[in-house]
């Protein structure tokens, strides 16, 4: 890709903010968060101020037609608005003002399963011979009546259901109301297909493509081998089987092909494909696209041990698996994972902010992460979460890490007038948009910083990264490069103060989580004292020495 393709891709400069809708901002008065909501929040997003967050797309998840039951991943209309969100013109609206602002639209889109109220299925499940029998999967049950193998499904339980119309069961990766398509049926593909198409031509720039390591199955319908890891008092039912032939991840490259094919018939998009892969995968996954419009979703950070020397190993493998146009990317949270304060602890929030959004490529902040939210305490009688439900386990449930965004002090936090689908969490009155945006050392107060550098800096946006050896195990540092500039990130990842050296050179203070040293200050001398849990973002003024 030439510098200037670079450039004007907005993929390759853009800082990503996901809205979960049903919990960032109510405009009607039901309790749920909607498009109008969304719309309200996006001079808070973006206005062209330093003021704002300075975002430059946004993910939506699902906000299609559906019965809820898995608060949108469960499509019963792949063409159509849920009206709990809006409609149509209102997501039309949507992409105009968006747009207007300079920010992308990133669309959720659900690719391995439809509801079980979707046409498609009610059509499939009416006869053994309906032309739409095969856009999901059937098969005869054993001689004894059970299922045909020993799959389990992600939600709990056998990942089989019996349907008394056919005398046959359908396969279902997550919930029974949400039976998988047949990926292998090429009329399943094209309609597939043509909802892309759909959305690109209503101006979405993108999709984050759910759940894709989940598309392909073993077609012999081979049993799932035991894991011999598997600890009954600890792990769920799930991990009690090795997932090699349910699911198979390294087998979806052409569905992905399929897919990339069909974004590139339209300009400068981009797909990110959910897939919990490690480096290896994610490598192959690559290979599987046009690099100008496609990258696999990296999740490793969320599950790495908080030490400096853990995250330098695996950015340095990542990287080194990269080709040249390859487009990494980094993620702390999302709607499935508990908030990122309540993983590594609040006072470790600052570096872990200076991390995602110096590193190179493209980072994913989950809303409310810019503010610090933890997980709300959601009391068993009102979960939602119909993973939880079903199985019967309150603790797994992911309405925590939903709650509704918190925008300032008064009732329900600014989110609505009336008592929102979820309880909101209990700091809400201290953690929230209108006081950070007040104070100068919060944690918003950082993130706008990073986010406006980031957007008006070559070097961190498209520039090259190298890691530093550094003389404490506690500290990760590394210099991102581009065009003769460079950028050095020396990041503490201990409670302790330390002493680091520096290199013979001259540097000036872009970012700093010390609020003694401000932006412009010039700092020069062996080694710098760098503060529990801090960090500084530092301009290479003058090179007298090498990295």
């Amino acid at each position: 890709m030439k510098n200037d393709d670079l450039k004007n891709n907005w993929s390759r400069n853009a800082v990503v903010y996901q809205i979960y809708p049903l919990s960032f901002k109510d405009s009607n008065h039901d309790g749920s968060g909607d498009l109008n909501g969304i719309i309200s929040a996006l001079d808070y997003l973006n206005d062209g101020t330093p003021n704002s967050l300075g975002i430059g797309a946004i993910w939506i998840s699902p906000i299609y037609k559906s019965p809820m039951k898995d608060c949108g991943y469960d499509i019963s209309d792949y063409y159509d608005i849920n009206p709990l969100f809006g409609t149509l013109e209102d997501f039309d609206r949507l992409i105009k003002e968006a747009h207007k602002r300079g920010v992308r639209i990133i669309m959720d889109f659900v690719i391995n399963h439809t509801s079980n109220e979707h046409p498609w299925f009610l059509e499939s499940k009416s006869s053994l011979n309906n032309p739409r029998r095969d856009w999901y999967i059937w098969r005869d049950p054993k001689e004894d009546g059970s299922p045909p193998n020993n799959w389990l499904s992600i939600s709990g339980g056998s990942a089989w259901t019996f349907d008394e119309t056919t005398k046959q069961y359908y396969f279902h990766s997550f919930l029974p109301e949400q039976p998988d398509l047949n990926w292998r049926t090429e009329a399943v593909r094209g309609e597939m297909m043509n909802v892309v198409r759909f959305w690109l031509k209503r101006g979405v720039d993108g999709f984050r493509v759910d759940a894709l390591d989940t598309l392909v199955e073993d077609g012999y319908l081979r049993d799932d081998p035991a894991n011999p890891k598997y600890d009954a008092k600890i792990d769920g039912e799930y991990t009690s089987l090795k997932h090699s032939f349910s699911r198979m991840p390294s087998e979806t490259k052409y569905c992905t092909n399929i897919l990339c094919n069909t974004v590139s018939e339209f300009e400068n998009k981009f797909i990110i494909s959910e897939a919990y892969a490690k480096i290896p995968l994610m490598a192959e996954m690559f290979k599987s696209c046009d690099k100008k419009i496609h990258s696999p979703f990296n999740f490793n950070l969320m599950k790495l041990p908080w030490k400096a020397t853990e995250f330098k190993k695996f950015v340095d493998e990542y990287e080194k698996s990269l080709h040249k146009e390859d487009w990494p990317n980094y993620v702390f949270g999302n709607h499935d994972r508990p908030r990122l304060q309540d993983r590594i602890g609040e006072a470790k929030l600052k570096v872990a902010a200076m991390l995602l959004l110096t590193l190179r490529g493209m980072p994913f902040i989950y809303y409310g992460e810019e503010i610090g939210m933890k997980n709300a305490n959601i009391p068993e009688s009102e979960i939602k979460d119909m993973f939880a439900l079903r199985a019967n386990n309150p603790k797994s449930s992911r309405d925590p890490e939903r709650s509704p965004m918190q925008w300032n002090s008064d009732l329900n936090a600014g989110f609505g007038d009336v008592k929102p689908w979820l309880p909101l969490s209990d700091d809400y009155k201290e953690t929230n948009v209108e006081i950070e945006s007040k104070n100068p050392n919060s944690l918003l107060t950082l993130y706008k910083e990073l986010i406006h550098l980031r957007n008006n800096s070559i070097v961190l946006k498209l520039g090259s990264y190298k890691s530093l050896k550094t003389k404490s195990p506690d500290i990760f540092s590394y210099v991102r490069e581009r065009e003769g500039k460079r950028i050095l990130v020396i990041l503490n990842f201990s409670d302790n103060q330390i002493e680091e050296p520096l290199p013979p050179n001259k540097f000036k203070v872009l970012v700093s989580t010390d609020k003694e040293r401000k932006q412009g200050e010039d700092i020069s001398g062996n080694s710098i004292a760098i503060k529990p849990n801090g960090g500084y973002v530092l301009e290479v003024m003058e090179q007298l020495g090498k990295y």
